[in-house]
């Protein structure tokens, strides 16, 4: 298994995908608690923890966020659950967990299955900056 350090959470992203990758750098510029870490979904980490996990990506198109030892959050759940750690007016998004997960992941699966069509797609995983490299999880 992957060693994470203590009191992170783990972000599995799409790492070819460019929606997916400025999203990344989106939750890296608004956690100010340093909270997150990342692992593409391609990489050897990120394999490890959906192996770890059980979680079969070949039924689910989705972000994952995974804290250790707590649980693992899909899709628009995941998107909530990151928003919420951000604070301030970001919390505001919680209004849409009222919303029936089934409608909120209808929405967000139709974002995921045509965003390599609208965003486009790397041929491979971004490689961060030094600066961002801390991060990642190799």
């Amino acid at each position: 298994m992957v060693d994470i350090p203590k009191n992170k959470k783990i972000i599995l992203f799409d790492g070819i995908c460019n929606l997916c990758n400025n999203s990344v750098l989106k939750v890296i510029k608004y956690d100010k608690k340093n909270t997150f870490m990342f692992a593409s979904l391609q990489s050897k980490s990120g394999q490890d923890i959906i192996n770890y996990l059980k979680i079969d990506i070949t039924k689910i198109d989705s972000i994952i966020i995974y804290e250790p030892g707590v649980a693992y959050d899909i899709k628009s759940t995941a998107v909530l659950k990151i928003m919420n750690d951000f604070g301030s007016f970001w919390s505001l998004t919680q209004i849409f967990e009222i919303v029936p997960e089934t409608i909120r992941n209808y929405f967000y699966d139709y974002i995921a299955k045509n965003r390599y069509k609208w965003f486009g797609k790397k041929e491979s995983c971004m490689i961060p900056t030094p600066e961002l490299k801390i991060k990642f999880l190799n």
